[in-house]
């Protein structure tokens, strides 16, 4: 994959010298997003650098994976992302209705039952983070949203993953996200639809719901995509790596 300036690209779209470019101004819009919606830096946020506390993991936390598998490859082929490097799954972090911090997520790979239902499904669920690192394989990454949330949106957030979970995992619609085919045009007309549910999906419902990234068809963000847009745009301050 190429950069835009021409050069090869070694980080997702862009080579080194873009990414620090790209990156100083994504600080100055998390800088100028947080004094504007929060009445100022929050303490957690390093000034210098204006990256969330590394050891903190909280509510509408964003986390990513790259995984080694074949269809991970084909994911982030599908989605112009690095096989083995780019993002091909989601999951947010958000408080259970027993006040647990899980990671919630719609796959159809996982072989943990969940911790609402106690059994395994395909589909939306959720998971202890440790678990997930402990038998996922690949690369996991920790993207945190760029402020703590207020308790109403806690509140709304926990509201609507306990509304949506153990929906069915949505194939096809992951396809058309992902623009196999013909199948990204064919999304451009079709209504967003939550009766089935994939992972960006599901992430990106989650994330308009609470106000902090509004969008009209959250079925139309795959996973490279969505973390590209929500780091851009300074929804989530730069990831580290769990995994």
């Amino acid at each position: 994959m190429w950069c835009r300036c021409g050069r090869i690209a070694i980080y997702e779209d862009r080579c080194e010298d873009c990414w620090a470019e790209d990156q100083a101004h994504y600080d100055d819009r998390v800088t100028r997003r947080a004094r504007t919606e929060f009445g100022g830096v929050p303490s957690h946020v390093k000034t210098k650098n204006l990256v969330m506390d590394t050891n903190v993991i909280k509510a509408g936390d964003v986390v990513g994976f790259s995984g080694r598998s074949w269809l991970s490859a084909g994911i982030n082929l599908a989605t112009y992302g690095i096989p083995l490097w780019g993002i091909s799954h989601v999951g947010i972090m958000a408080h259970a209705d027993d006040g647990q911090l899980l990671i919630f997520e719609s796959t159809s790979l996982d072989d943990l039952p969940c911790e609402i239902s106690g059994k395994i499904f395909t589909g939306t669920q959720a998971h202890k983070l440790d678990d997930i690192l402990r038998v996922y394989k690949g690369r996991v990454y920790h993207y945190p949203l760029y402020r703590p949330l207020y308790s109403a949106e806690d509140e709304r957030l926990t509201q609507f993953l306990m509304d949506t979970i153990h929906t069915p995992y949505d194939m096809m619609g992951a396809m058309r996200s992902a623009g196999v085919g013909l199948s990204w045009f064919e999304s451009l007309f079709r209504p967003q639809d939550l009766s089935t549910i994939f992972c960006s999906e599901w992430l990106a419902s989650a994330l308009s719901t609470i106000g902090v990234f509004p969008t009209s068809n959250a079925s139309r963000w795959n996973p490279n995509k969505l973390t590209r847009y929500l780091r851009w745009n300074g929804v989530v301050c730069r990831a580290r790596r769990l995994k």
